[in-house]
């Protein structure tokens, strides 16, 4: 949405000026005209850098904010309710300022005569290019409550599954953090007042406890080497992943690393199924399918195995000899793929596919947190018993020297 600084004449042929708010200049001249304004000047304002701060406060657009939009549209349309109706009806309930704009220049420009898929497409922060596809197909075949309501099922399956995987990513890496943060603390503050009770002592010290102390002074005097490492290594990562080169070796790497690899390569594919079986059943022609499956895989390795892919079916070739040679799907996905084209039900096949390699990644995610639980407090044992015992050497090296 910008903003529109305007001069116009009234009805009774006074002037006005002000601005108006609208997602193009067109919808803007439109909105103005509704109000029975002739406009005589209107110009884009730029945005202020306070906007843009406040911008960045923004709530953004969630999936589930999409998913309740999909099924409440979905249900208006069904209906009978006309589609700009349905929008204003939504456009009042909808609670995410950014989502609401976003409707309302949705309505604006289906008030000004265009599609919904087009007016969609203006806006790829909350429609993507498997959404505004099927959206298109709906809208050419007549059957947009129905698409709606499969993409608000699609979208409540992919956030639940992406949910489960988070979920068995988030514990280790939470619980190993504390463990850092523990560790970090007493090596910092705590060991350091040993050292001055170790000095009185007169004694060498023990090797764990040289080594210990020895990674204290480090970790005190060297601070400003590995504080702002993370911020470092963040930033240089995101810079170096939007060149393909490095994104291709990062996702592969992903793809092939031991226990994590396999969820997420279960994932990829059930994600791959999911959506391809979706646009199919909803009337994308197949090529438009795979380009729109490639760019929203997530993982580059998989995008390039589905443009291999559309490139052989496009020189005549079936999909699942190309899947086959990627080799980033099983065996049982390419073999059923291949049945589901024999057959002509290749998007039921895809949702079977789907269906089993999503109770698949539940089923490792639940075993790899049951796994990873006793392991991270066996490593936080070890790592504060090791300090502890570290500490007291030099206290039992002393009291046998007493006795």
């Amino acid at each position: 949405m910008s903003k529109y600084v305007y001069k116009a004449r009234t009805a009774a042929g006074t002037t006005a000026d002000g601005f108006i708010i609208a997602p193009d200049l067109n919808a803007a001249r439109s909105l103005l005209r509704a109000q029975k304004l002739t406009v005589t000047d209107i110009q884009e304002k730029g945005e202020s850098l306070i906007d843009r701060a406040r911008s960045l406060f923004q709530p953004g657009i969630t999936t589930k904010d999409l998913s309740l939009f999909s099924r409440q549209l979905s249900t208006l349309v069904g209906a009978g309710v006309p589609l700009v109706q349905g929008l204003t009806i939504l456009e009042d309930q909808i609670e995410n300022p950014t989502f609401k704009k976003v409707v309302t220049g949705l309505r604006l420009d289906i008030e000004a005569g265009m599609g919904i898929a087009d007016s969609m497409k203006k806006y790829p922060g909350a429609f993507d290019d498997l959404y505004v596809s099927m959206i298109r197909a709906g809208e050419l075949g007549g059957i947009l409550d129905t698409i709606l309501d499969r993409l608000s099922s699609y979208l409540e399956a992919a956030e639940e599954l992406k949910a489960k995987v988070k979920s068995a990513l988030m514990y280790p890496v939470v619980v190993l953090s504390i463990a850092v943060a523990i560790t970090w603390f007493l090596l910092v503050f705590i060991i350091p007042k040993f050292e001055e009770m170790f000095s009185s002592f007169g004694k060498e010290l023990p090797a764990p406890t040289q080594i210990l102390l020895d990674l204290s002074h480090f970790l005190i005097d060297n601070w400003y080497l590995y504080v702002p490492l993370p911020v470092i290594l963040f930033f240089a990562y995101k810079h170096l992943i939007k060149f393909p080169a490095f994104a291709r070796k990062v996702d592969n790497v992903m793809l092939n690393l031991p226990v994590f690899g396999m969820i997420i390569r279960k994932t990829a594919v059930a994600k791959f199924t999911r959506t391809f079986s979706t646009l199919i059943k909803a009337g994308v022609p197949i090529l438009q399918a795979l380009d729109t499956v490639a760019e929203t895989a997530g993982n580059l390795i998989v995008m390039d195995a589905v443009l291999s892919a559309k490139a052989a079916i496009r020189e005549g070739e079936r999909i699942a000899k190309p899947l086959a040679a990627s080799g980033v799907f099983p065996t049982m996905v390419v073999s059923m793929i291949s049945i589901g084209e024999e057959t002509g039900n290749l998007d039921a096949m895809l949702a079977k596919i789907a269906d089993f390699y999503e109770s698949e990644v539940d089923a490792a995610v639940e075993g790899l947190t049951s796994l990873i639980e006793p392991l991270v407090i066996v490593f936080m044992g070890a790592v504060i018993g090791s300090i502890v015992v570290a500490m007291f050497l030099p206290m039992f090296s002393m009291s046998e020297g007493i006795g």
